[in-house]
């Protein structure tokens, strides 16, 4: 049932495996189980490769010698498949921001909307990254607004369509609703969230940080009905370095930095590195084999949803065994001690993250446990500056331990760290 999602067989996950860099064993520092990739996702080969092999060359991507033509077209083909590919946008309609960080695109993207428009508030949610959340805040402050800020359900993890239609009116310039939470993994539905909010203001921007959602599911801009969205390469198996956002038409066109002779959609000040592009048309590549393997399309963007598709419903798979477990190994919901933050019965709606904390210990402690048991997790603190805001909105003051494998990781991977996590908890029985 896809419900619960589907498996890759066994050779072909450990295939997709052996395509990432140190999965099972950091070569300083050992063997190691890696469920850290909400942090910075475990980087494809072909990507890494891919960027050393173009920083080689000196040539100006801007000259008309072979090797310059060659740096261009990355450039220039990678803009296209990150638009019309990666985030599913119309032909020539739009316009993609690039900048050293997906949080400095988001801070241009809201800058560009509450700097020219009309409206009295802006609407974010509590959940959002503080790159969104500050940046809403800052230009709220900057430019006389208000800021309203959306709860979350504690129950799902989710922005409800109903607290969007609390806090959104007529004089809303922007609502700001993140894809998917950083620390349960609770995807937002962002369709109804859409059609909620434009059915109060249907010219309103509505924009969405895909940064973690992105390397779990595509992000359909078309579908969605967003303004602007923007992921980082570094979370999606590629480099860090540089961020990508789509911007819709009418932000395109605003006024913005830009030198004055380039186009007016043109958001480029100086040369972009052409590394960068060649890494991202790589992971293209590699979820495009994917979706190959399961479908006889040859069209590109059918394989890039297929393998999408299928990366979701293993990770979807993989959820399942994280939180229901096997009879020899029980799940993160039987283990007793832990407790999952935000933790539907559905496993639909949610991306490969969780969010746990265990009886008796801190959050800090809890990480340091697994650590020395060769398991990498991400403290999310209470008093942290990234995560005491969500961590709270989710009913979870002393914090969180997050939890976030990739769908190259397996089964066993999972028994692993269940088997490790018993124990951890164990010791506060």
């Amino acid at each position: 049932m896809e419900s619960k999602g589907i498996l890759f067989d066994k050779e072909y996950q450990e295939e997709l495996k052996s395509k990432f860099y140190y999965v099972d064993k950091d070569p300083k520092y050992g063997e190691r189980l890696f469920f850290e990739n909400s942090g910075g996702s475990l980087r494809l080969k072909s990507a890494v490769e891919a960027k050393a092999e173009a920083e080689k060359y000196p040539d100006c991507p801007e000259r008309d010698h072979f090797r310059s033509l060659e740096l261009k077209d990355y450039v220039n083909e990678g803009t296209r498949q990150i638009l019309e590919i990666v985030f599913n946008a119309n032909p020539g309609e739009g316009a993609l921001i690039t900048e050293l960080t997906a949080s400095q695109t988001m801070f241009q993207i809201v800058s560009l909307i509450m700097e020219n428009t009309e409206g009295t508030n802006a609407v974010v949610s509590t959940l959002e990254h503080p790159s969104a959340f500050d940046a809403v805040d800052y230009y709220c402050r900057k430019t006389g607004r208000e800021l309203r800020v959306m709860q979350a359900n504690e129950k799902t993890g989710r922005i409800d369509p109903e607290e969007v239609a609390r806090l959104v009116d007529k004089d809303t310039c922007l609502l700001s609703v993140m894809a998917a939470s950083n620390i349960s993994g609770a995807v937002m539905d962002i369709e109804a969230i859409v059609k909620t909010a434009r059915k109060i203001k249907p010219e309103l921007y509505i924009i969405s940080d895909a940064v973690q959602h992105a390397p779990h599911m595509q992000m359909d801009v078309q579908r969605l009905g967003v303004d602007a969205m923007n992921f980082a390469p570094y979370k999606f198996f590629s480099v860090r370095g540089c961020g990508y956002a789509y911007v819709s038409e009418r932000i395109a066109n605003m006024p913005h930095h830009k030198l004055i002779n380039k186009d007016p959609k043109v958001f480029e000040l100086g040369t972009p590195a052409p590394g960068n592009f060649a890494a991202m048309l790589k992971v293209i590549d590699y979820i495009c084999e994917i979706g190959s393997h399961f479908t006889k399309s040859t069209e590109r963007k059918i394989l890039y949803y297929e393998g999408m598709r299928r990366i979701h419903l293993q990770e979807r798979a993989l959820l399942y065994r994280l939180l229901e477990g096997t009879e020899e190994t029980p799940g993160l919901r039987h283990i007793n001690g832990v407790h999952i933050a935000a933790d539907p019965k559905e496993f639909e709606g949610r991306d490969l993250i969780a969010g746990i904390s265990i009886d008796g210990m801190s959050t800090g402690d809890v990480t340091k446990k697994y650590l020395k048991c060769g398991v990498l997790v991400a403290n999310r603190a209470a008093d942290s500056m990234y995560s005491h805001r969500i961590v709270t909105a989710l009913g979870a003051d002393k914090g969180l331990v997050r939890v976030s494998p990739l769908h190259c990781q397996g089964t066993d991977d999972i028994d692993k760290f269940l088997r490790i996590t018993a124990d951890i908890a164990r010791e506060c029985v």
